[in-house]
């Protein structure tokens, strides 16, 4: 059978899309409408809307569509069914577990991550590589089974004003399952196209009736996934072994950066018990994941050899261990006519660092094998809440109905790290490389705890104006008991019916990002590669300091500074047909004072930044980075969302979806290099960090599918155009692009009767991968830079479901 190209496989799906159309017109009045979907509390805080008639841009996926998803986790499912998220690939070491989301090209920082409507805790590891440098400490939701999950509600646009200054890009509010009886269990198994990456999934939930119209609902799932690496060889030039002999028999795999192997598993529950006069609630939810990354080959004939200990060389592993937990408990009810919610949270996520295979070549003989105790990271978070709403039907003289919102939020943070052992870091007397290699490790002096006390209020005012114009403000102020101070936050809403298929809709607001304690206190120590200014891969003792540090401000930096940002929104929504609905919403968002990781600040060879960092007590030759407030930023965009459902009579039904993301960030402002780098050569900020804000994303994003079921057959069909995206570096010459590629999925799955169901499909099912036009290493490092999707190619799987 001849290859499908790209554009072809672009072109039948459009076709197929708009051949539909047609034929749903001519059968609009008798057929079903699309699927009324009432939104819990996303966008208006206290007011359940349906996503039909919100003022505000907002997706609504359902656990039906995140299984169907095949190989993906919670945050990579999202990505492939929503235009303006991306998943960033990050397959280096150590950085391999925690992957960024990011929406409209904002990273994950921006983005507020909500369960069952209630803040959910961040994780402790701070954003460091592929095209997330900031920082920020990202909420990890791949913690959070997906068997748990009932629906997931996505607001694209502004909320800082309800919910907090982490959502100036929009709001993820993951809700979960509530059936009070029946459940569903499955398995799954798979690989990559390569036979690499085997994948075995086993999940489950079971609902059960709690007292008197109560619930209960337990989940939970584990997974088990092979590593996977994707690397060229290394050419001839790098010689391994003085034996020729040994040296025929290298197979020249120089690194196995990728996927690092994974166990993992997943618990929850959610419950809900009504008294009189008032209703109980909680949830919980627990997860734990080992991985074990890879890295590259330390050559016997190297600068990191002790060829008594490992005589042909080794590949350090990176151990990596999350404990993660959230516990909410909450009670609702009714008093003066005012609806109340009070509930307080309690989450934390603990990330512990070890590594086998390795040694500290400084130490010679005497270094041990295996580091049990590298670092850990720890961040918990307790959040209380008490929200009040009440409906008017009128309220200051005003004749038009108003809903009142309001609340208090108390919010206590910690992120703490703990030093690991002695050996990992310390530098002994053998002529070699000092610290255990390719790994994160925290000395004692460098051990933060950090506190952070967040007092907020909020105030949201709904007003439906008239029979077709809703209005709503809100404002929020907020207190922070460090240095980040006081900000107030605005955020104007409104919709407005010119027909009864027509509307528009806009948003006008305001926030205000403090720093996170990550991009505060986050300072590690590690042995690794880095990319120098001319773009050549290099081993390097690298330092990630505390931006008010001593060292930090000895190269000039200086104590952080929140981030400030505005943002307007216009939208459209039509409904031509039942079951045929568009929108399209435009959206510009300014951030000022943007946090990113300065450029590697190393030795140029003219002496003067080893002379700071002798001064300061640190080894010449060592590479600084620090966090900054670097970048003022402009991001435009534009989402097109369109649905429609055919019905075939005999042929069963489809329904159509066809998405669409252009996004564009500008940089308005940059930080000049300070005086303390002056005539060292050094760019505080330079190229590298722009790209990864302004070419890093792919500017568009088509998703293109259908999904056709004909009695007990359901077939899915997606296929996705990311566009193209570019590495910028320091050096133009370093610059690498890589082109616009279509990923297409596939799922098959048939019902035997009311309660089995097997699947078969395949994600990326065409096996494309990224362009291999990455710097040249003689090593054979990172062939596809940090593409949009997942550069490990196709993946088939297989599974089988039974609902009781």
């Amino acid at each position: 059978m001849p290859a499908i190209t790209p554009s072809a496989r672009s072109m039948l799906a459009s076709t197929l899309l708009l051949s539909a159309l047609p034929a749903a017109a001519d059968a609009a009045t008798q057929d079903p409408t699309l699927g009324t979907v009432t939104v819990i509390s996303t966008g208006l805080r206290g007011q359940e809307r349906t996503v039909a008639d919100s003022p505000a841009p907002i997706d609504v996926i359902n656990s039906e569509q995140l299984l169907r998803t095949g190989r993906a986790e919670l945050s990579e499912a999202i990505s492939k069914l929503l235009p303006s998220f991306n998943f960033g690939t990050n397959i280096a070491g150590y950085n391999s577990v925690t992957r960024p989301l990011s929406n409209r090209s904002l990273g994950p920082a921006y983005t507020l991550v909500l369960v069952n409507g209630k803040r959910r805790h961040n994780g402790a590891t701070g954003q460091r590589g592929s095209i997330d440098n900031s920082g920020a400490n990202a909420v990890d939701i791949d913690l959070i089974p997906v068997s748990a999950v009932d629906h997931i509600e996505v607001l694209k646009d502004s909320a800082a004003a309800q919910y907090g200054s982490d959502a100036v890009a929009g709001v993820i509010n993951i809700i979960l399952r509530s059936d009070n009886a029946g459940g569903h269990v499955e398995s799954s198994y798979g690989k990559l196209f390569s036979g690499q990456g085997e994948t075995i999934k086993l999940a489950g939930d079971q609902g059960f009736a709690l007292g008197d119209g109560g619930f209960v609902h337990l989940s939970a799932d584990a997974r088990k996934r092979g590593s996977a690496s994707w690397n060229n060889k290394a050419d001839s030039s790098v010689r391994a072994f003085q034996d020729p002999a040994k040296e025929a028999a290298w197979d020249r795999e120089a690194i196995k950066n990728g996927d690092p192997e994974l166990k993992a598993f997943n618990l929850a529950y959610n419950a809900e018990l009504p008294l009189d006069g008032l209703t109980l609630y909680s949830f919980s939810t627990y997860g734990e994941r080992d991985a074990e990354a890879a890295n590259y080959f330390r050559l016997p004939t190297g600068t990191a050899a002790v060829p008594e200990v490992f005589p042909d060389g080794y590949y350090p592993l990176n151990n990596i261990k999350d404990r993660d937990y959230q516990l909410l408990f909450g009670g609702k009810g009714q008093a003066a006519d005012w609806n109340w919610d009070l509930s307080t949270t309690y989450g934390r996520n603990n990330v512990h660092h070890s590594s086998d295979l390795n040694i500290n070549p400084s130490l010679g003989t005497a270094s041990p094998t295996r580091f049990d105790n590298l670092a850990t990271f720890r961040f918990e978070q307790w959040t209380n809440n008490l929200d009040i709403t009440r409906h008017y039907d009128s309220l200051f003289d005003l004749t038009t109905p108003v809903q009142v919102s309001a609340g208090l939020e108390h919010r206590w943070e910690r992120f703490s790290t703990f030093a690991g052992d002695p050996e990992a870091y310390i530098t002994g007397t053998y002529p070699a490389a000092s610290g255990a290699q390719a790994a994160v490790t925290i000395r004692p002096e460098d051990e933060v705890s950090l506190i952070r006390n967040n007092y907020a209020g909020y105030l949201d005012l709904a007003f439906d104006l008239t029979e077709r114009w809703f209005l709503d403000v809100a404002g929020r102020v907020e207190h922070y008991d460090d240095d980040s101070g006081n900000t107030f936050g605005l955020k104007l809403n409104s919709r407005y019916e010119l027909t009864d298929s027509v509307a528009v809709r806009g948003t006008i607001g305001t926030g205000f990002r403090a720093p996170s304690l990550t991009q505060i206190g986050y300072t590690v120590a590690d042995n690794r590669v880095a990319t120098d200014v001319n773009g050549n891969v290099v081993p390097a003792v690298t330092r990630l300091t505390p931006s008010g540090s001593a060292l930090a401000k000895a190269l000039g930096g200086d104590d952080l500074k929140p981030e400030k940002s505005r943002n307007l929104g216009l939208g459209l929504t039509w409904q031509p047909a039942p079951r045929t609905s568009l929108t399209a919403d435009a959206y510009l968002i300014d951030i000022d004072d943007r946090i990113a990781l300065t450029t590697n600040i190393y030795d140029q060879g003219n002496g003067v930044i080893n002379g700071i960092l002798a001064a300061q007590g640190v080894a010449p030759g060592t590479w600084v980075n620090y966090y900054t407030n670097a970048f003022d930023t402009r991001t435009r965009g534009l989402d097109i969302v369109a649905d429609h459902t055919s019905l075939l009579g005999a042929w069963g039904e489809v329904r159509w979806n066809l998405a669409f993301n252009w996004n564009k960030t500008t940089i308005e402002g940059t930080r000049d290099t300070p005086a303390a780098l002056a005539g060292s050569g050094v760019n505080l900020v330079g190229r590298d960090r722009e790209g990864d804000l302004t070419d890093a994303t792919p500017k568009t994003k088509w998703i293109v599918g259908a999904n056709w079921k004909l009695a007990d057959l359901a077939v899915n069909l997606q296929t996705t155009r990311y566009g193209s995206v570019k590495t910028l570096a320091v050096n133009p010459s370093g610059d690498r692009s890589f082109g616009a590629k279509w990923i297409t999925d596939l799922d098959v799955s048939y019902s035997f009767g009311e309660h089995l169901t097997a699947s078969i499909g395949g994600t990326n099912i065409f096996n494309e991968r990224p362009d291999d036009h990455a710097v040249y290493s003689a090593l054979g490092l990172a062939p596809y830079g940090n593409p949009p999707f997942y550069p490990g190619g196709g993946y088939w799987y297989t599974k089988l479901a039974y609902d009781f």
